[in-house]
């Protein structure tokens, strides 16, 4: 967690910094608004299973870039397409273990229970989608913004981990993890600070995934903030 406020630290002072040093030498009519982004969110869980919760603090990391591409003459809405990696991780108290015929078992962790460490994470290559409306000009480089579309992401590796009682146990390539995942996402902001939501649609478990005979309809929403930089 103390590496993300270091990244959020030296991504304010530089946008601060690059923006006091910029001089506007020209207009370009036909400016775009390319942007790297870089985004932290706090990840809840929903559509929790009976007894199901979160403990400690489940996060996320994303970064990319985004092409612009207007669609009217004054060039303030555009479409957006992006490409970049993000990485979150969820604390719980689902236990996941493999057992002898090297399927996966889950089950809820009573309130007794003592563990240091139960949580799953993942790696992914996102790639998002956006209708991009903004009060931006050619010479105004702070501006509102409202950029709303989709998230696809492709889950390239997992960890599921656990420290505690039962011993500890590291897994990899959980197949019961749906690969793919989707969803909503809303950026609403000024200039380098902007709200930033994203609602996955799909379960983050496929149907092959079962807790006491049912299926684990585990979605996620992530809820922070996104950093754009030209």
């Amino acid at each position: 967690m103390k590496h993300i406020f270091i990244i959020l630290f030296l991504l304010v002072n530089f946008t601060f910094c690059f923006g006091q040093d910029v001089a506007v030498t020209e207009v370009d009519s036909l400016y775009k608004e390319d942007h790297f982004y870089v985004g932290v969110t706090y990840n809840f869980v929903s559509n929790r299973p009976e007894g199901l919760e979160q403990n400690g603090f489940s996060w996320g990391l994303n970064l990319g870039y985004i092409k612009d591409m207007p669609i009217n003459k004054a060039r303030n809405k555009a479409i957006g397409v992006g490409l970049g990696y993000a990485t979150d991780a969820y604390n719980h108290n689902l236990l996941v273990t493999k057992n002898a015929n090297g399927n996966f078992e889950y089950d809820i962790l009573d309130d007794g229970s003592s563990y240091s460490k139960n949580k799953f994470s993942f790696h992914l290559i996102e790639v998002p989608i956006e209708y991009r409306w903004r009060t931006s000009t050619p010479t105004d480089y702070a501006f509102w913004r409202i950029y709303a579309g989709f998230k696809f992401g492709y889950v390239f590796s997992d960890t599921s981990s656990y420290k505690g009682d039962l011993g500890e146990y590291r897994y990899t390539n959980n197949k019961d993890f749906n690969n793919f995942q989707y969803g909503l996402k809303l950026s609403v902001g000024y200039n380098t600070w902007n709200f930033h939501v994203n609602y996955l649609l799909n379960p983050i478990f496929s149907d092959k995934a079962q807790l006491d005979g049912g299926d684990i309809n585990m979605s996620i929403i992530k809820i922070g903030l996104i950093f754009y930089i030209l």
